[in-house]
């Protein structure tokens, strides 16, 4: 089995990286940034010279890249060369109406499609150790499963096609909430004499201590917004969602908050910073 690899951006460089090590299994890939494809066949890859040229020599392709128009562009050049017996594998974080209409017209060629986007960030893609929520065929994720697990070692299958891309949306959308009550509180502390050191050791005490604050806190506290995960990155995941909520017809305030925070790091320029850096817009 040979594996294909589209899109070496922050995540998809080191998840190619843990296939080529791991999975035992020859690596194809390739990227619109030639110097990144070629960084990643240093470490044992062979490089593409076109995304249908991955297509056509790879039984697994595996895609990364950042949104629903960049993963329609990738799938244009791989559809042609769809057909029976070949699996592909998006990894982005896209809107899951875009992913179950691509996954209907590779079914139309005999191939199969799954959506498993990934959470956790950088550090989590270097080390293999990333969360995947995987939607679409089981048989076919069973098939793959030992792939999957070269970059992540929480993996869970949710259901259909979608599925796993609804799941991603609302695990982010998740974290946004959490992090903008983290932002008011300290923002609140803060205002009061309270440190965000102490903040953090006064939250571990109780109920509302959280992965986010645990992790971010010295962060936020040294205004250190290295990107791990950048605001635009959660801005349009959470405008996803946003669209999803409203497609169903729910009412959910918090995520309206969140993306008016989002909207509003957006405007002030921070969207390549990390999504951490949302408190200085609450702290304004």
């Amino acid at each position: 089995m040979k594996i294909g690899f589209v899109g070496l951006g922050l995540m998809g460089k080191p998840m190619s990286i843990n296939i080529i090590k791991k999975s035992g299994m020859p690596v194809m890939v390739f990227d619109l940034d030639k110097e990144k494809a070629e960084q990643v066949a240093t470490q044992g890859a062979e490089m593409a010279l076109s995304i249908k040229n991955i297509a056509q020599e790879c039984d697994v392709v595996v895609s990364m890249v950042p949104k629903s128009e960049h993963v329609i562009s990738v799938y244009n050049e791989l559809l042609p060369e769809a057909k029976p017996g070949k699996i592909f594998i998006d990894m982005s974080t896209i809107d899951p109406e875009v992913s179950r209409e691509l996954a209907r017209k590779v079914k139309e060629k005999g191939a199969v499609m799954l959506d498993a986007p990934v959470v956790k960030s950088v550090p989590a893609a270097e080390t293999g150790t990333l969360g995947i929520y995987v939607g679409g065929c089981k048989e076919t994720y069973e098939k793959i499963e030992n792939i999957l697990k070269c970059m992540g070692n929480n993996i869970i299958y949710l259901g259909d096609n979608g599925a796993g891309l609804v799941m991603k949306l609302c695990h982010n959308t998740l974290v946004s909430e959490i992090q903008n009550g983290v932002n008011e509180m300290i923002t609140l502390a803060q205002k009061n004499g309270i440190n965000v050191d102490k903040f953090m050791t006064a939250v571990s005490y109780g109920g509302a201590q959280n992965f986010y604050l645990d992790t971010k806190g010295k962060a936020i506290a040294e205004k250190n917004f290295k990107t791990a995960f950048s605001i635009e990155n959660m801005n349009k995941d959470v405008n996803l969602t946003a669209t999803l909520v409203k497609k169903i017809g729910l009412d959910l305030p918090g995520v309206e908050v969140a993306k008016k925070i989002y909207s509003q790091a957006m405007e002030l320029g921070y969207g390549k910073e990390d999504f951490s850096a949302t408190f200085k817009v609450v702290n304004k």
